[in-house]
């Protein structure tokens, strides 16, 4: 039998606001939006860039809480695969970006860099060196 492939993953982030996360990731690190719900006022959207994307959703009452939050030694809540990390530090950069810790080559073998978002998520585009 052939074994069924998988191409992707995606991770749900629960967001203090929809719009202004749609936002961030638009604007500084060149996402699009593939879906939101509603489209105006949205509490639902899907954004994504290439093979990446992350469903992020809000709710009344539920808070974001980043994995570095529940415990210090989990400072990441998702890996980018990035074949290119200097060109794409480059290009984040040039839009505004704010990298939470810059590129390098890290102490576990990576290369690539680390983003916050508006509410803390802590996302790491970056390969193996």
């Amino acid at each position: 039998m052939t074994r069924a492939i998988t191409s992707a993953i995606s991770p749900v982030f629960i967001v203090s606001n929809v719009h202004q996360t749609i936002a961030f990731y638009c604007n500084n690190l060149g996402f699009e939006t593939r879906s939101r719900e509603p489209d105006r006022e949205p509490f639902f959207a899907i954004i994504g860039r290439d093979g990446a994307q992350i469903f992020v959703k809000s709710h009344e009452g539920l808070l974001p809480v980043p994995n570095h939050i529940r415990h210090r030694f989990m400072r990441l809540d998702a890996f980018v695969y990035a074949a290119d990390p200097d060109a794409l530090a480059a290009e984040f950069a040039e839009h505004g970006a704010e990298f939470s810790a810059p590129l390098k080559d890290t102490h576990d073998g990576l290369r690539g860099f680390e983003i916050s978002d508006p509410d803390g998520y802590v996302l790491f585009f970056g390969r193996p060196r």
